[in-house]
C-alpha cells in the first residue's frame, strides 16, 4: 500500500511540475493552455481527492487505533481538507476563464502558485513524517488488513494506468510529449 501511495506521489509530482511551468509562464505574461491546467486540477480532484487521500485516511486511522488512540492524524486530515479547498478555488477560477469571464491574471497566478506549493508541502510531510511512522508500526499482516479495508476505495488511476480510458486523453498526450 505504501508503494502504491509513493507511486501516486511520483505521478502527482509530474503534474505539479507541469503546473509550476504553467505558473511561471503565466506570471511572465505568456499564454498558457488553460484546458490542460484544468485537466490536471480535475485529475487531482477525481483521483487524488477521491481515492488517494481517502486511502491515506484509512491507513492513518488504522495506525492511530493500533497505537491505542481513538483519533486519526489531525494534521493529515486538515491538510487534505486544505487541498480540497485549494483545488476547488483553482477550478472555479479556471472555469470562469474558460467561460470567457474576465478574471484577473494575478488571481490565477496566486491560486496556481498556492496550489502547487500546498501540494508539494503536503507530499513532503507525508513522505518525511507520515509514511515512515506507518512503516515502523504497521506489520505485513496489518497491511493485509489495511488493503481489505481500502478495497472499496481502490480505483485505477485514470491518467497513469494502462487501461484504455479516454479520460484525460489530452493530458496523457501532453505528458508523453513532455517526456
Amino acid at each position: 500500500m505504501l508503494a502504491r501511495l509513493m507511486h501516486d506521489h511520483k505521478h502527482i509530482g509530474i503534474l505539479l511540475k507541469i503546473l509550476k511551468t504553467k505558473h511561471i509562464k503565466l506570471a511572465a505574461g505568456e499564454a498558457i493552455n488553460y484546458n490542460l491546467v484544468r485537466d490536471i486540477v480535475e485529475y487531482m480532484q477525481s483521483y487524488a481527492e477521491h481515492s488517494h487521500h481517502p486511502l491515506e485516511e484509512v491507513i492513518s486511522e488504522f495506525y492511530w487505533n493500533k497505537l491505542g488512540r481513538a483519533h486519526i492524524n489531525e494534521t493529515l486530515t486538515a491538510e487534505h481538507k486544505k487541498l480540497v479547498d485549494a483545488s476547488a478555488s483553482l477550478m472555479t477560477t479556471l472555469n470562469l476563464i474558460l467561460s470567457d469571464v474576465v478574471v484577473s491574471k494575478e488571481l490565477l497566478v496566486r491560486d496556481l502558485e498556492s496550489y502547487v506549493e500546498l501540494q508539494q508541502s503536503h507530499m513532503e510531510f507525508e513522505e518525511s513524517t507520515v509514511f515512515p511512522k506507518w512503516s515502523d508500526v504497521i506489520t505485513e499482516t496489518d497491511w493485509q488488513t489495511v488493503v481489505e479495508m481500502c478495497d472499496a476505495r481502490l480505483i485505477d488511476d485514470p491518467l497513469f494506468s494502462e487501461n484504455d480510458s479516454l479520460l484525460f486523453e489530452e493530458l496523457k498526450e501532453y505528458i508523453e510529449i513532455a517526456d
